[in-house]
């Protein structure tokens, strides 16, 4: 699949820019132990990094500079990977597998696992606040960055929408947008935004609502895969939400109507892309990775 100046699979690839700027973070002086043993385990297992991917297409959409894509896209596959070691969690949602492997607490402990989402949290701000990277970018950037990563991680996005999700609330599809606007959204809205400040942007109107659109197309179909997929084709426990009798997108349309709304949101999302000014078939392919 073409994704304009670059492939997916070759992006995601052994010895791309990306994947060594990744393990480099993981190989510190102190990268032995149970605790990095556990932190390597979920970072390195695979998944689609949807997200980094989405930071360096949107760069390419601003034209600007995609080298300068490297950190912030290893920081937010890292912010991402720690909530997926949380979310795994017993008192979370409690889930045996991720990414077709036992999760992280199955392995290594509740209380390790709980200590490597840490961890890896705190090496995603490391990692994009590195003095190499600051000096490249310039330290009003890597700040500007570091802050956005934060607000798209803390009470204010995943961390408030997961409380959001675990705590109940009302109803009805806009209760259930604006959740996911901020469990699922956020971190991809970051990943937009971020692109557009390091093209050098200052108008991310439209990044915050391609963000929105794409974050609300995930998450509608994650809902309808865990509804018709297997454990094998998920990588996780699938029908969790039903038996846990969770309001979701395919609760509330169906299927169908699940389906149909997220044709509708990958067609106004690509649309939004098509706007941008530099080249966009990247984003518009990781856009279309969401239909497969």
């Amino acid at each position: 699949m073409s994704a304009g100046l670059f492939r997916y699979d070759e992006w995601l690839g052994s010895g791309s820019p990306f994947d060594r700027r990744l393990k480099l973070a993981l190989g510190g002086d102190v990268g032995s132990g149970a605790l990095w043993e556990a932190m390597e385990y979920s970072v390195l297992s695979g998944g689609k990094r949807f997200r980094p991917y989405m930071l360096h297409a949107s760069v390419q959409a601003y034209g600007g500079e995609p080298g300068l894509a490297t950190e912030p896209s290893v920081a937010v596959e890292l912010i991402h990977t720690y909530s997926l070691i949380h979310d795994d969690l017993p008192s979370m949602d409690d889930d045996d597998f991720r990414r077709g492997k036992p999760s992280n607490h199955k392995v290594f402990g509740e209380a390790m696992a709980i200590l490597a989402g840490d961890a890896l949290q705190s090496m995603a701000f490391e990692t994009i606040l590195d003095e190499g990277y600051v000096m490249r970018a310039g330290s009003v950037l890597a700040s500007r960055l570091a802050a956005e990563l934060a607000e798209a991680s803390g009470a204010s996005g995943m961390a408030g929408g997961q409380a959001l999700d675990i705590s109940g609330g009302p109803g009805g599809e806009e209760a259930l947008a604006a959740m996911h606007d901020l469990k699922t959204g956020a971190l991809i809205r970051f990943a937009l935004r971020a692109g557009a400040l390091i093209a050098g942007s200052s108008d991310l109107s439209r990044a915050d609502r391609i963000g929105t659109l794409v974050g609300r197309a995930f998450q509608v179909r994650d809902d309808i895969l865990d509804a018709t997929s297997t454990r094998e084709q998920l990588g996780k426990t699938p029908g969790k939400d039903i038996k846990q009798d969770k309001f979701t997108y395919v609760t509330a349309f169906g299927l169908a109507g699940a389906e149909g709304r997220l044709k509708e949101l990958l067609e106004e999302a690509e649309q939004e892309a098509a706007k941008l000014p530099g080249e966009r078939k990247a984003l518009l392919a990781a856009i279309g990775l969401l239909r497969a």
